[in-house]
């Protein structure tokens, strides 16, 4: 593929997300006055705000992305789900799956204009790096939308990893759910690396799968019971990444 048009369509593919940001911005203003008084989870809005990932990685000629695993049958049971974190278009792809889920983010994403706004309208949950105050606030804000039955979207990681070790796990995934008594959802993602590369603007060519797993109940767990849940469960993701890896060639 030659530079020239990996930069075209690189230029193409952010031009197309901003311009859906920007439309997306009265279309989800509309909704969520009409939706408001039943829906206040916001569950509606938040999946309309998903879309633009849709439409963005639909008009990407160089991304092939899929959806597979066990699909949850009631998509409005919350869960706390996790993934590991390979690139900023795991978010595009893992939108791809069909229900609604508030994503945990950084605190910065949602002052940056249009992209922001849109994040506060969907009721995703800012958290500040470092803060413990912030991180407090944002395990609150979890399970207010675990509690309106909503699930919750959290990189345990933390950030994105470049190596193909998982990095460490953080608590606060695992200790929200237990605190909300909610089952984890686990998924996988494999292929998004190549799609975007870590301090690059330029997409380049990908074959991307996310996995959905089994559930893993947490009714009866205490916070001393994290460490072997949190162990469980990126065992599961780990497993199943590297099964994609083998799938996706």
């Amino acid at each position: 593929m030659s530079r020239l048009w990996q930069s075209v369509v690189s230029v193409w593919t952010w031009l197309v997300l901003v311009l859906c940001l920007v439309l997306w911005l009265p279309l989800m203003l509309g909704v969520l006055l009409v939706t408001a008084p039943f829906d206040r989870g916001r569950y509606t809005v938040g999946y309309l705000f998903r879309q633009v990932a849709r439409v963005t990685v639909t008009l990407n000629p160089l991304w092939r992305f899929r959806t597979g695993g066990q699909m949850p049958p009631d998509p409005r049971r919350p869960y706390v789900v996790v993934s590991n974190h390979e690139s900023f278009v795991d978010i595009l792809l893992i939108s791809h799956l069909p229900w609604e889920m508030k994503w945990l983010s950084k605190a910065e994403l949602f002052r940056v204009p249009v992209l922001g706004w849109l994040m506060h309208l969907a009721g995703d949950i800012p958290v500040k790096r470092g803060f413990g105050a912030s991180a407090a606030e944002a395990m609150a804000r979890g399970r207010e939308v675990l509690a309106r039955r909503v699930s919750v979207m959290i990189f345990p990681e933390g950030t994105r990893s470049t190596a193909a070790e998982l990095l460490p796990f953080k608590d606060g995934a695992f200790r929200l759910a237990i605190d909300a008594g909610v089952p984890m959802l686990p998924i996988a993602v494999h292929g998004t690396a190549t799609a975007l590369r870590k301090h690059d603007w330029r997409v380049s060519r990908s074959k991307a799968a996310v996995r959905v797993l089994q559930p893993v109940e947490t009714a009866g767990l205490s916070a001393a019971d994290i460490p072997a849940l949190k162990a469980q469960v990126r065992r599961m993701i780990l497993a199943a990444r590297d099964e994609l890896a083998v799938e996706l060639g």
